[in-house]
C-alpha cells in the first residue's frame, strides 16, 4: 500500500479521487487506506478536510459509474466469464444481487456504508438497469458519510492513522459473516420456493 500513499501524497486531492475511483470500480484498493491517509494529510495541513472528503466522494461516485456501465454493457455473462480477473467472485455477485433484490434501489445508498458489498453493488444496479440519475444520487449520498468518517479518523489519529486498519479487518470479518448468513437464508428461501412449486 506504500505506492498508494506515495501517489496520494504527490497528487493531493487528485490522488484521493483517483484512488477512490479505482476502489469503486471493483479493483481491490481499500478506501480504509486511501481516506485515512488523506485525513492524515489534513492533520499535517497539506489538505483541507472538506476538499479531501469531496475528492473521495466524487472519485468513488465516478468509479461506481464505470462499474454500473460494466453491468449494463456486459451483463451477467460477461461477469461470469471475466469477473474473477477483476476480483468479482460468484459469491460476491450473489451477495450484491441479494441486497439489490431484497431492498431495491435504496440498497445503492445503504451498502455504501458497508465494507465488501459497497464496492460491488454497482454491478447488479447496472444489470438491473436502475435509473441512472437515481443511481448517481444514491451513490454520492451513500459515499459522503463513508468519506467523512474515514477522513475524520485519519485526521484525528494523525501519524497513527494506520491504527485504523486492524479495526476494519475485524469489521470486514463481521460483515462477511453476516453476509454469508444472509446468503444462506436467501438460498434456503429459493430452495423452499422451488420445492413448494
Amino acid at each position: 500500500m506504500q505506492q498508494v500513499t506515495v501517489m496520494i501524497a504527490a497528487l493531493g486531492y487528485w490522488g484521493v479521487g483517483i484512488g477512490m475511483a479505482i476502489e469503486s470500480a471493483n479493483i481491490p484498493l481499500p478506501s480504509e487506506v486511501i481516506l485515512p491517509f488523506g485525513g492524515y494529510l489534513v492533520h499535517t495541513g497539506r489538505l483541507d478536510f472538506w476538499g479531501t472528503v469531496m475528492a473521495g466522494t466524487v472519485g468513488g461516485t465516478l468509479g461506481s459509474i464505470g462499474s454500473y456501465y460494466l453491468g449494463i454493457k456486459g451483463g451477467r455473462p460477461f461477469l461470469h466469464k471475466y469477473g474473477r480477473y477483476i476480483g468479482i467472485s460468484e459469491r460476491k455477485l450473489v451477495l450484491a444481487d441479494y441486497w439489490f433484490a431484497r431492498y431495491g434501489e435504496a440498497t445503492v445508498f445503504f451498502t455504501r456504508l458497508l465494507p465488501i458489498v459497497r464496492t460491488f453493488i454497482s454491478l447488479p444496479a447496472g444489470i438491473a438497469r436502475m435509473n441512472f440519475k437515481k443511481f448517481v444520487i444514491y451513490t454520492f449520498l451513500g459515499s459522503l458519510p463513508w468519506s467523512i468518517l474515514l477522513v475524520y479518523v485519519g485526521y484525528a489519529l494523525g501519524q497513527n492513522w494506520q491504527a485504523i486498519k486492524p479495526w476494519f479487518h475485524r469489521l470486514d470479518f463481521l460483515v462477511a459473516a453476516l453476509l454469508g448468513m444472509l446468503l444462506l437464508y436467501y438460498l434456503w428461501g429459493k430452495i423452499k420456493r422451488r420445492r413448494w412449486k
